[in-house]
C-alpha cells in the first residue's frame, strides 16, 4: 500500500509498530515542524498556522503550564475559538497533563457542576507523557442529563490513527476538513488525525453547509469527516442552488449516527470522486467496524471490524464458546488497543460494561456468515411488545427510508394488553411540498419490510425544532419525556397525536 511521502518516511508499513514519537497524539508535531515547517498545519478558513508556528506556540504554552504547576487535569473553556482551543489542547497534553474539553452548549448549571469536578485539583509537577498517559477527557450524554466524562490515553488514539492508514488506505492520510465543534469527540479526533499524519486540517467552528461546500470545492481537502445531519444539509443546499459536484474529496467518513443509505447515490453524485465510508464506534471504544456505504446493504449492517479489533457476541466474553453467538443477537463486546481508560466524575446506569480486556457499550447485535457485524440497537432502548424483543433503531431506519419522512423516534409505552405499545414520533415537515403520509400508510410501509408486531400502533407529530443532543443525535430522552406527558402542556415542544390503529 502507498501512503503520502511525508508519512511514509516514518510509517513505511502501516501495519508495523509506531515509532515512539508517533505513539503520542502530539508527538509528531516536532517532526513535522522540522521536515515541513511552512506547510499549513491548522486553519479555519480565515487564519492559518504552519507546523513550525504551531509547534512553537504549543511548546511555549506547555512550558508555562509546567512553570505554574497547573493541575494534572485542565478543563478547557468552550468559549475559545477553534484554533486557540487546539493550541491550548496540544499544550496541555504536551506538558503531560490531561485536557478535559467543555461543551459551549452546556447550560450554566451543568457547566458549573462539571467545572467543580476539576476546580479543587491540586497543582502538579508532571513527568514526560507516555503512550499510557491520560491525555483527553471528553463528555457524552448521560441518562440522567449530566454528561459522563470518558478518559483516554495517548495510545488509544495513536493506534486509531495508525489503523486508519492501514485499513482505509492512502486517501486517509491526506488533508482533513472537520466541520464541527471540537467538543464533539469525532471532530476533535479528525483535527488531531490531520496534525498527527502531517497532512494538516481545516476546522469549521460553526457549521454552514454553503461555506463547507465552497471550501471543499477548492480541492484542498481530500478527506471530509461529517455526521449524517451535516451531509443531509449539504445535499439540500446543493440541490436548491443546483451546485456543481465537488470533485476534490477522495474519502468521506461518516459517523456519529446512522447514515440514511438510500441517500447514498445523491451523496455520491455530489462527491463523485469520493470513497464513502461509514464507521461504527463509540466514545468509549473508538473505532469498532466500517464499511463502504452501499444503499443495497442490509439496514442493520455496520461492516467488518477494524483490523485491530476483536468482537464477541453474547452475555460474557470470558465464558468461552463461539465468538458470534451462533448468529443470535446478543451484547456486542469489543477488545482492541483503542479502548478508553475509565469514566471521570459522574456515571450512571448507561455506563459501559467491562469483562477483563473486553468492553461493551451495551449495543446488541450479531455477526453474519460473511463476518459482518449487524447492529440491532442499544440494550436500554429495547422494547418488549407482544412477548417479543423490538429494537427501535431497526424501525426508525425503515421509517427514515420513506421519501416523505425526516427524523423518527420510537418508544414503548406501558400497555395492559401488549406489555408495551409501540409509539412513533415523527419530525414535522419543514414545508408543504412533501405532505406527511397518514398513519395507516406508514404502518403498511413498515409491514412491507418488517414483522407485523414491529409496526407502530400510535403516531405522533413533533411540534417545533427536533430535539438533539449536544453531539447532534436525536434526543430520545427528551422526546420520551414529552410523550409520557402526552403533550398536556401543549407548548412548542409537545408532540401532537395523529392517530392509532388496531
Amino acid at each position: 500500500m502507498q501512503i503520502p511521502p511525508a508519512l511514509s518516511l516514518v510509517l513505511p508499513d502501516p501495519g508495523a509498530p509506531l515509532p515512539p514519537a508517533f505513539e503520542l497524539v502530539h508527538g509528531p508535531l516536532a517532526h513535522w515542524s522540522e521536515l515541513q515547517p511552512d506547510a499549513v498545519a491548522l486553519s479555519n478558513g480565515l487564519e492559518q498556522l504552519g507546523f513550525a508556528q504551531l509547534q512553537a506556540r504549543v511548546a511555549l504554552q506547555a512550558q508555562a503550564l509546567q512553570a505554574r504547576r497547573a493541575p494534572a487535569t485542565v478543563l478547557l473553556d468552550g468559549s475559545a475559538c477553534g484554533l486557540e482551543r487546539i493550541v491550548d489542547f496540544l499544550a496541555v497534553i504536551a506538558s503531560g497533563r490531561c485536557a478535559a474539553v467543555a461543551d459551549p452548549e452546556w447550560p450554566a448549571a451543568v457547566q458549573a457542576r462539571i467545572a467543580a469536578q476539576f476546580a479543587q485539583l491540586a497543582p502538579a509537577d508532571m513527568p514526560e507523557p507516555g503512550p499510557q498517559t491520560p491525555f483527553y477527557i471528553g463528555f457524552t450524554s448521560g441518562s440522567s442529563g449530566l454528561p459522563k466524562g470518558f478518559r483516554r490515553h495517548h495510545r488509544s488514539w495513536s493506534e486509531s490513527f495508525r489503523v486508519s492508514a492501514q485499513d482505509l488506505g492512502v486517501a486517509a492520510a491526506q488533508r482533513v476538513y472537520a466541520p464541527g465543534r471540537l467538543s464533539h469527540s469525532l471532530f476533535l479526533f479528525a483535527a488531531l488525525w490531520g496534525l498527527w499524519s502531517g497532512a494538516g486540517v481545516e476546522i469549521q467552528e460553526r457549521f454552514s453547509a454553503g461555506r463547507a461546500l465552497a471550501r471543499l470545492q477548492s480541492a484542498a481537502f481530500p478527506v471530509l469527516v461529517a455526521v449524517p445531519s451535516q451531509l443531509q444539509l449539504m445535499l439540500e443546499w446543493a440541490q436548491r442552488r443546483r451546485a456543481a459536484p465537488v470533485d476534490g474529496v477522495a474519502l468521506l467518513l461518516i459517523s456519529g449516527a446512522r447514515w440514511m443509505r438510500e441517500r447514498t447515490p445523491a451523496l455520491q453524485a455530489l462527491f463523485p470522486g469520493a470513497r464513502i465510508v461509514e464507521f461504527y464506534g463509540a466514545s468509549e471504544a473508538s473505532y469498532i467496524a466500517w464499511m463502504d456505504a452501499d444503499p443495497q446493504a442490509p439496514a442493520q449492517a455496520v461492516g467488518r471490524p477494524f483490523s485491530n479489533v476483536r468482537l464477541h457476541i453474547g452475555a460474557d466474553p470470558l465464558a468461552g464458546g463461539a465468538h458470534d453467538n451462533g448468529g443470535e443477537p446478543g451484547l456486542i463486546w469489543v477488545r482492541s488497543p483503542m479502548l478508553f481508560i475509565d469514566y471521570v466524575g459522574h456515571s450512571d446506569g448507561s455506563a459501559a460494561l467491562r469483562r477483563g480486556d473486553w468492553l461493551s457499550v451495551r449495543d446488541m447485535g450479531h455477526i453474519d456468515a460473511q463476518g459482518w457485524l449487524h447492529l440491532r440497537g442499544r440494550e436500554s432502548r429495547m422494547i418488549v411488545t407482544q412477548g417479543k424483543n423490538l429494537f427501535p433503531e431497526e424501525v426508525e431506519a425503515r421509517l427514515q427510508a420513506h421519501p416523505q419522512l425526516g427524523q423518527v423516534s420510537l418508544h414503548g409505552v406501558a400497555d395492559g394488553l401488549r406489555g408495551h405499545a409501540v409509539h412513533a414520533v415523527l419530525q414535522s415537515p419543514v414545508d408543504d411540498v412533501c405532505p406527511m403520509p397518514d398513519a395507516l400508510a406508514l404502518a403498511q410501509w413498515c409491514r412491507e419490510a418488517l414483522e407485523a408486531f414491529k409496526a407502530p400502533r400510535h403516531w405522533w407529530l413533533w411540534q417545533g425544532p427536533w430535539p438533539l443532543t449536544a453531539s447532534g443525535k436525536t434526543d430520545h430522552g427528551a422526546i420520551a419525556g414529552a410523550l409520557l406527558r402526552e403533550g398536556a402542556d401543549r407548548d412548542a415542544s409537545a408532540p401532537r397525536y395523529l392517530r392509532a390503529w388496531s
